[in-house]
């Protein structure tokens, strides 16, 4: 994940994704003792996990997502955190990196899912 995929930054998250090829999106968290003691840790932790609870339709499904908060997540104002999380979230991914079945886009990357395929230009004649 953290070799392969990718990392956008704001002020209080650096998020790192990369494509899992599922109907789905997962979700990861990593809060390190460097944050504070352990209250603040698991206050910053139910913050987070809140935010994807209540947005998790808002967010692009096919990717595996991993979120580091830094420090002052425990004491900014919820509203902001979210408009913050999921808009570095939304504006980072493409919409899917899986198609409406469920199988991975042929050819191409999550950047560029149609780069590959052949482009079929109506019936013949």
């Amino acid at each position: 994940m953290y070799r392969n995929g990718r990392r956008r930054s704001s002020r209080q998250f650096t998020v790192f994704f990369a494509a899992n090829g599922l109907a789905e999106s997962r979700f990861g968290m990593s809060v390190g003792r460097a944050l504070g003691g352990a209250v603040v840790r698991n206050q910053i932790r139910r913050r987070v996990r809140e935010i994807l609870r209540l947005d998790r339709g808002e967010i692009p499904s096919g990717w595996d997502i991993v979120v580091h908060p830094r420090a002052s997540v425990a004491k900014a104002e919820f509203a902001s955190l979210e408009d913050e999380l999921l808009g570095l979230v939304r504006n980072s991914l493409p919409p899917a990196a899986v198609s409406q079945s469920g199988e991975k886009n042929s050819g191409g990357s999550p950047e560029n899912p149609g780069a590959g395929k052949s482009r079929s230009r109506g019936p013949a004649s």
